[in-house]
């Protein structure tokens, strides 16, 4: 085993899915760069590194120097001290004032930075708001590195030390040495695996009670991140014990004290017992027990939710029109009564159906009315005229939808102002939302679109904003992808039958000159689309099996053809695909796609993919203190190398993001169609192929098609996309809302209700945590 010293020059390559990592390294006394090679993820341009391993002679690159183990150390030489601090490590410092420092105090600089920083203040151009900035910098860097040694001591990655010494400042190391396990309840991006793997080194047992009883609250945390409110008792225990290779027995004990505490909730309802059709009925009759284990969060917004929305449809809407329509049929006698819709035909110049007709009358009628459909049957249509028989009798109308994308299109189609949910209960950290049923949303009428992307913890955000007089009309497509959230809000709402539901199933004659809208509506009930191309279609299927081709192809076609030939910028145009990985996932075809369409310029790194400005990227977690949320795109509009920051444009709005926070977000010329929910672009590219065949579901790629506008290109196979259509075997979710909605389950009474503390792993959770319990209790401190 050979031992180099090197400073790192420039990244060449960086795989952010094994961290294999290419660096070019200055050595001394080689007069050229050494290529140094191996798992290097979490170096950085100017680091200082000390490394084990051999060299080799690659057949194509060359001779290499192959890594096996390394750890970052401080500059020694001129040279290395000046490349470190023009890193851009410590903010105040870029390549110009590294220079100027370097060339005053020499190999003494490191040291008069931590023992006399006021002395920069004799270099010409740096002034005492910069020392200082330099001076605190330093310290954070400082404590940064010390968590970074304590990592590497524990075979972890550094690249987490900034997000640590952010939650936990100084007391970092201490707090995670107590308990390890709360870096998965605090750290977006660490999750129990990590944490265990440092709790092993410290010497936590495998059966501590600390140990089992994160690994609960992960398995349960994971099984809401695949969209289930709650998870079986059985369910619970196998996935648990498989995680921590613990027997049945500890997971059971564990459990049942966090059942005792209250950290979790059981509910145990009663559900038919599966029998053959030979068996006689009064047998088939009989009923199981079911045990049902949640989360606290998840349990009080399920049940939230519930007894929210049958709350409010039993509240008279107490409105003009309410007034007017209750008098009407008092004097008529005609208790089928409603507005005239021919008039609101005038008012908007619009001709409805007979269905359409239906759901403006019952919009004046009902508390909570579901307006449902696919595309192209009129749902915006619909809702313009629901809101011109509102306005005609001055009701005060609110809207809103899930994503800023889907609440920009309501405004252009309405010409109302409509907001994003999280912006329309003025959610402001660290307070939580400021509308609440202390303080509620004031209006007549609120009507919230695409509906099918609302997960349980949000609605019930949502209804506690509701007072009892107003109206609520949920607007959206339930044949869609469910929410990425947990639960199944819409179909469970349209499922329970309590609620008033209408289905538009008519398609307009304008939307059937569209293929796209024909074709999806095909897909939706399991044909074939017509693949047949041809030059007025906006519905085009490009053959290719290979998967290397096909990735080829898409970038060809986003890089030049499309443009070119529809005069639309690539920037309008948008690859949705089934996954992340492999060579046709977002992954891969985002670094393919920012090699062809931006491959110039400095940026920051992290994690082996490089930011530039003009980059398009996209928000994956939802960060209340930027008011940036899960599924925004952005542009990148500057970088500052110098600060290492960079501001990204978010719908007209600049946000900054530091080198630590990149994990926030991805490049965005390639999503996955699951975070294209609720947006619509011009050009949309879609590959189909075999190799992501377990994520090849009908609604998976119905919910594709119908996010292009304009044009919408598939690349692949027809065998893989007949298989998407033929498979509707989509995961279950476990949910209750629709039986607590129908009143199948009786609430369980509680006197008290410990929380346990869920940190920083989501927001949303906290928040649920943190308010009153559906009985007005208050948490326990």
């Amino acid at each position: 085993m050979i031992k180099i010293r090197c400073v790192v020059e420039r990244i060449t390559y960086q795989s952010p899915e094994t961290g294999y990592t290419v660096l070019k390294c200055a050595v001394k006394n080689y007069n050229d760069l050494v290529t140094v090679v191996g798992n290097l993820v979490d170096a950085n341009v100017g680091s200082v590194l000390l490394i084990d391993g051999n060299w080799k002679v690659d057949a194509k690159y060359g001779r290499q120097f192959l890594a096996e183990s390394w750890e970052e150390t401080m500059p020694a030489t001129v040279f290395g001290i000046e490349k470190y601090l023009g890193s851009g490590l410590i903010k105040g410092v870029g390549p110009k004032f590294a220079k100027k420092i370097v060339q005053q105090f020499s190999t003494d600089t490191l040291e008069i930075i931590e023992t006399d920083v006021q002395r920069l203040l004799e270099v010409p151009g740096i002034g005492k708001k910069r020392v200082d900035k330099i001076a605190k910098s330093w310290e954070r860097q400082k404590e940064i590195k010390n968590v970074m040694l304590f990592l590497q001591d524990h075979s972890v990655s550094t690249a987490f030390a900034a997000k640590i010494y952010r939650q936990y400042g100084n007391e970092s190391i201490p707090k995670v040495k107590e308990n390890p396990f709360r870096l998965a309840d605090d750290i977006w991006g660490i999750g129990f695996k990590t944490a265990d793997s440092i709790a092993m080194k410290l010497g936590i047992g495998k059966e501590a009670f600390i140990r089992l009883r994160s690994g609960i609250m992960y398995t349960l945390s994971e099984l809401a991140d695949e969209g289930h409110v709650y998870a079986e008792r059985d369910q619970l225990i196998k996935k648990a014990s498989a995680l921590l290779e613990a027997e049945d027995t500890s997971i059971i004990m564990t459990m049942d004290q966090m059942l005792k505490d209250e950290e979790l909730i059981r509910e145990k309802i009663m559900v038919p017992q599966f029998v053959p059709d030979e068996v006689i009925p009064e047998d088939a009759a009989k009923e199981i027990e079911k045990e049902c284990i949640y989360l606290p969060p998840f349990y009080f917004a399920e049940v939230g939710v519930a007894n929210k929305l049958k709350k409010l449809a039993a509240e008279p809407a107490a409105d003009r029109l309410w007034v007017s329509l209750m008098k009407a049929r008092q004097d008529t006698g005609n208790p089928e009564l409603s507005v005239d819709v021919e008039k609101i035909q005038n008012t908007v110049n619009m001709k409805y159906d007979e269905v359409q007709v239906e759901a403006i009358r019952r919009a004046a009628t009902a508390k909570v009315l579901v307006l449902t459909g696919g595309p192209g049957t009129g749902k915006t249509t619909t809702t313009q005229g629901i809101i011109a028989a509102y306005r005609t009798f001055g009701l005060n109308i609110l809207l809103a939808a899930p994503t800023g994308r889907a609440a920009k299109r309501i405004t252009e189609a309405t010409g109302l102002e409509a907001k994003t949910i999280h912006r329309l209960l003025e959610f402001k950290p660290p307070e939580g939302y400021q509308k609440n049923e202390e303080t509620p949303l004031e209006g007549d009428v609120l009507i919230v679109d695409e509906c099918s992307m609302i997960d349980i913890v949000l609605m019930n955000a949502l209804m506690k904003a509701i007072p009892p007089h107003m109206r609520l009309i949920l607007v959206g497509d339930i044949d869609q992808l469910p929410s990425v959230g947990a639960g199944n809000v819409l179909r469970d709402v349209i499922d329970s039958e309590v609620f008033p539901v209408v289905r538009l199933t008519r398609i307009f004659r304008q939307a059937q000159t569209s293929r796209i809208i024909m074709n999806a509506h095909k897909i939706n009930a399991g044909q074939m689309p017509d693949t047949s191309n041809g030059k007025n279609t906006d519905f085009f299927f490009m053959t290719q099996e290979d998967p290397e081709e096909a990735a080829k192809k898409i970038v060809e076609l986003v890089h030049k053809k499309l443009p070119g030939y529809y005069r639309t910028p690539a920037s309008q145009i948008q690859v949705l695909t089934p996954m992340q990985r492999g060579v046709v996932g977002a992954t891969n075809l985002n670094m393919a796609l920012q090699e062809a369409l931006n491959p110039q310029g400095e940026g920051l790194r992290r994690s082996g993919f490089v930011y530039r400005p003009n980059d398009k990227v996209m928000q994956i977690k939802n960060n209340y203190d930027k008011e940036v949320f899960n599924g925004d795109i952005g542009i990148i509009e500057s970088v500052d190398m110098q600060d290492r920051t960079l501001l990204v444009n978010f719908d007209g709005r600049s946000i900054e993001y530091d080198a630590t926070e990149l994990d926030e977000l991805v490049h965005a010329y390639a999503t996955t169609i699951h975070k294209a929910q609720g947006s619509e672009y011009p050009i949309v590219v879609m590959p189909v192929l075999m190799n992501h065949y377990v994520m090849l579901q009908r609604n998976l790629i119905y919910t594709g098609i119908t996010r292009a506008k304009k044009i919408l290109v598939m690349v692949g196979t027809k065998k893989a996309l007949s298989y998407a259509v033929r498979n509707v075997t989509v995961t279950k979710r476990n949910t209750l809302l629709k039986e607590r909605l129908a009143g199948e389950i009786q609430v369980r009474k509680t006197a008290k209700v410990y929380y346990p503390d869920f940190g920083n792993r989501s927001a949303d959770m906290q928040m649920v945590a943190e308010e009153r319990t559906p009985y007005g209790v208050k948490k326990e401190k």
